[in-house]
């Protein structure tokens, strides 16, 4: 019987690699193999569950209350998270969980699931850099609101967070083109080679096209955005350093409302930081590999391809938690996201009052008491 074995040109993805003669290298092999079993049923746990949370960040981020450009960026890295996920999901019941236990990881006897495989090393890939360039570019907006106050609502308008994340996507799918040419998978009968197949020309699987898309892959899809993640992750810590003291002095005489106003403004830069910092953490290690295995070629079969694993599971639990931030570190979104998924009471229910209480400029008080439905009940006034 047939079967079909990818060839080991596929990134982002881990690769099936015997044990070497390396004496250094064998508990990691060891690793390799004993995390392999747990791995896809880790992973169809963490991709279920980013799966439904970034779909609700999605509906409550693009609630009419909660349209910004910061929110747009933040709504479309959900997307690439979220079609991430989708990808990987397949993949990872396909190629772990339902392996035939006769032949090798990423070898199949199904043509459909390696036709599906090429689809994924190459779409995995682009999901996963357009994530970490939105990333950057929220790091980028926050940065530019925070240090350029009276021109950052211009310079970082919804149209050019449109224009941006427009720009994130389409570059990010020219950008891997050469990804594209240089997957290919083998055919082979009875367990000798019987032919080759190419998924694409032998014309484009040239020495050009691998090198192209090493030095695309490590300096731009990962060194470049670590960098500047690094750089803005620094301001973003300096910034909020600088509006915990202003919320100091403006606590100090007496302005307790512009003081809450500024704790506020630096939860949010604090949530943001958090996403970046996150992203950051993921992406810096697998960026130093990359650098290193483009030097250092062998380091990809001894060391990147065994850590694929590790290095998946914890770019995916990063793609997953976005949701568990915005949750516990915004009110706006916490309350959006009440209102729309945890209306248990009907409209037209009784429920308890809510009393909310205001002193007007000329001294005198009023009072505004609702039902739990948002439905005002009484408005009254005392002096």
């Amino acid at each position: 019987m047939a079967y079909y074995n990818i060839e080991p040109n596929i990134q982002n993805a881990s690769q099936y690699v015997t044990n070497t003669s390396n004496d250094d290298y064998q508990s990691l092999t060891e690793f390799y193999k004993r995390y392999a079993e747990y791995h896809g049923y880790i992973s169809v746990f963490v991709c279920t569950f980013g799966i439904i949370s970034n779909l609700a960040n999605i509906v409550v981020l693009t609630r009419k209350n909660m349209v910004t450009s910061v929110n747009m960026i933040l709504t479309w890295l959900a997307v690439a998270d979220t079609l991430k996920m989708l990808d990987y999901l397949p993949f990872v019941t396909k190629f772990y969980i339902l392996k035939d236990p006769d032949l090798q990881y990423f070898q199949t006897r199904s043509y459909s699931a390696i036709i599906f495989l090429l689809f994924h090393a190459s779409f995995s890939i682009v999901c996963h850099t357009v994530a970490v360039w939105l990333t950057t570019a929220l790091a980028i907006f926050r940065f530019l609101f925070i240090w350029f106050p009276t021109y950052g609502n211009v310079w970082c308008s919804p149209f050019r967070a449109k224009i941006v994340i427009c720009s994130v996507y389409i570059s990010i799918m020219v950008l891997s083109i050469p990804n594209y040419a240089i997957n290919s998978y083998s055919h082979q009968v009875d367990n000798e080679t019987d032919l080759y197949m190419s998924a694409k020309s032998e014309s484009l699987k040239d020495k050009w096209f691998d090198d192209a898309n090493q030095y695309i892959h490590s300096i731009l899809f990962k060194l470049v955005p670590c960098f500047m993640l690094t750089i803005l992750t620094l301001l973003l810590i300096y910034a909020m350093h600088k509006a915990y003291k202003k919320r100091q002095e403006l606590k100090s005489v007496g302005r307790k409302e512009d003081a809450d106003r500024h704790h506020e403004h630096n939860r949010t830069t604090g949530m943001l930081l958090a996403v970046v910092v996150m992203f950051l953490l993921t992406e810096l290690p697998q960026g130093i590999l990359t650098l290193i295995v483009s030097s250092e070629p062998e380091w990809e079969a001894k060391v990147y391809n065994k850590l694929g694993d590790v290095l998946d599971i914890v770019a995916l639990c990063n793609n997953a938690v976005n949701f568990v931030l915005y949750c516990s570190m915004s009110k706006q979104f916490r309350d959006t996201f009440v209102r729309i998924f945890c209306q248990c009471c009907p409209a037209d229910g009784v429920g308890f009052l809510k009393v909310k209480l205001n002193t007007t400029a000329n001294g005198n008080k009023n009072y505004m008491a609702t039902l739990n439905n948002g439905q005002s009940n009484a408005n009254a006034s005392y002096v």
